[in-house]
């Protein structure tokens, strides 16, 4: 839907999480409303590591208002969403009012028509308080259903009665307090605060950290938001294309069993190229082979599944996506509950490998053998892309930034 209409204002908020994600999901909305002529501006938690990526947006960006301080008393591991943030300042209502009174005075001040929230809670309570339209969006672990209580993130565990509805009740009344305070309307499920007036799950099913087969009249599956292109092109060890198959791997050291995993890979006699953040910083390699080439920086994904048989990465939705989308399997290696969510529904459809669920010692040699070459890994994976052959990025672009105008009026 387009609009002949004066210049609209959208805010973009990102508030909470690392990593480049967010920004990556916020960058290509940004471009396409500055490309229709409407003023955007950008609030980010992390101005430092996303300056490269968005130098070529052409809106300000500002500090996002974010809680930095230690909570303790909270359980660990957090068991919902709720727990989560009760240590980013939803504890209490004394801990969230700064918070809510930097963010409802940065968007007082830049009064958008609209509030655009990656992740950013506090920001959609504040636009809620000042009556600004607003509209999270992003992945299912952090837009679960708004009118339901918060899900259960360790669903294979039984919690303490009563754990989840009390931290629920915890953070809503929290939120409820500093609303009061400014005269707003009371929330009834503290959901409601992470997706704004509407919220917009960039993602699909086979992806949803909580399993959902279907969504509340008037909300759709938008797709998930796909690494941009770019970065450097992969360099294949030589060897034989018909008996050495090609993996693209991007480890993190922090997972305790990256160099077992690289160790199998040569042991298969494949062709890897791997992304480690670390090593292209300049720590050493910790495999060192002639089928390893270790990347200096990240890789453009489109050109590695071109050739690559499979994929081995943290399950960051961006990475996976783009796999299957190109009939490349993945064996995912998640290192926290939201990974481990993702990873256990990509393990559903057939296409992948949750290696947490794996015994421990895992014989990754054995583990990766079967995902090799024409595998009924593979086959899913094609099915998968077939099933979303459709899907455009740019097309989920413009379809996206058509529904904020929408929204505005």
């Amino acid at each position: 839907m387009r609009h002949n209409w004066a210049m609209a204002h959208l805010h973009f908020a990102w508030e909470l999480g690392g990593g480049l994600g967010h920004a990556g999901r916020i960058k290509p909305l940004a471009v396409e409303a500055l490309r229709r002529g409407h003023r955007v501006t950008l609030s980010l938690r992390d101005l430092v590591h996303t300056d490269v990526l968005l130098s070529d947006v052409d809106a300000p960006r500002v500090q996002a208002p974010i809680f930095t301080h230690t909570v303790h008393g909270v359980p660990s591991p957090s068991i919902n969403l709720s727990e989560i943030l009760l240590t980013c300042g939803y504890l209490n209502a004394g801990a969230l009012q700064g918070l809510f009174t930097g963010w409802r005075c940065l968007l007082s001040e830049l009064k958008p028509d609209l509030v655009v929230g990656d992740y950013a809670p506090t920001a959609m309570l504040a636009a809620r308080s000042l009556g600004l339209p607003s509209t999270g969006l992003g992945i299912g672990f952090y837009l679960p259903s708004p009118n339901q209580p918060m899900p259960s993130l360790r669903d294979w565990e039984r919690p303490q009665p009563g754990r989840l509805a009390s931290a629920d009740q915890q953070m809503l009344d929290a939120i409820n307090t500093v609303l009061a305070r400014v005269g707003t309307a009371p929330l009834s499920h503290p959901a409601q605060t992470m997706g704004g007036d509407i919220p917009r799950l960039l993602t699909w099913p086979e992806f949803d950290h909580y399993g959902r087969t279907h969504l509340a009249d008037g909300e759709r599956w938008w797709g998930p938001s796909l690494s941009p292109g770019g970065g450097v092109a992969p360099q294949w060890p030589a060897g034989d294309l018909s008996r050495q198959p090609a993996v693209f791997a991007y480890l993190k050291a922090a997972h305790p069993d990256h160099a077992l995993i690289l160790k199998a890979l040569v042991d298969l006699g494949c062709r890897t190229v791997c992304y480690m953040p670390e090593v292209a910083a300049g720590k050493p390699h910790p495999v060192v082979s002639p089928l390893i080439h270790y990347a200096s920086g990240p890789v453009n994904l489109d050109l590695a599944f071109e050739q690559a048989e499979l994929c081995i990465c943290h399950a960051g939705e961006a990475t996976l996506a783009q796999a299957m989308l190109a009939n490349v399997p993945v064996f995912l290696l998640p290192t926290q509950a939201e990974q481990f969510l993702i990873s256990r529904q990509v393990a559903n459809t057939g296409a992948g490998i949750n290696a947490a669920m794996l015994q421990r010692p895992v014989d990754y040699r054995a583990a990766l053998a079967p995902m090799l070459g024409e595998s009924t890994y593979r086959a899913a994976a094609r099915a998968f892309a077939q099933k979303y052959a459709h899907f455009s990025s740019r097309q989920q672009t413009v379809e996206v930034v058509d529904a904020f105008e929408k929204q505005m009026g």
